[in-house]
């Protein structure tokens, strides 16, 4: 599995971005693809994360500011993100892993397969 991140850039605070997520190779092998960034000095933290069935996960700092949607045909995962802060200055992963069901809760366990990572960048 090969996954390419893309679409980052630099936005005013309150602007929108669309990130891409493209896999190629096995991607039938692919139960969810997670978006996850990563700012300087703090780990890496899942932001949204979509399964093959259209079951999603968000991380309660970007709820009802991202989305996340997949279009099977494209083998592609989108985020969109929308009223960015700067605080969401990060580098963005994609990232091919699984999403599982627990006492009624979905959760995301990352794979072993990352996309090369996109710059994105809020100014205040």
């Amino acid at each position: 599995v090969q996954l390419q991140a893309f679409g980052g850039g630099l936005v005013q605070a309150g602007g929108s971005l669309r990130l891409s997520c493209a896999a190629s190779g096995s991607t039938f092998s692919i139960n969810a693809i997670g978006w996850y960034r990563q700012s300087p000095g703090k780990q890496r933290e899942l932001v949204a994360a979509i399964s093959s069935g259209g079951i999603t996960n968000y991380a309660d700092s970007v709820k009802g500011r991202f989305t996340i949607s997949r279009d099977n045909a494209k083998n592609t995962v989108y985020l969109q993100m929308n009223s960015l802060k700067p605080e969401d200055t990060a580098v963005y992963y994609c990232n091919a892993g699984q999403i599982d069901r627990y006492s009624g809760s979905y959760y995301y366990t990352r794979g072993g397969y990352w996309g090369q990572g996109t710059l994105v960048t809020v100014s205040s």
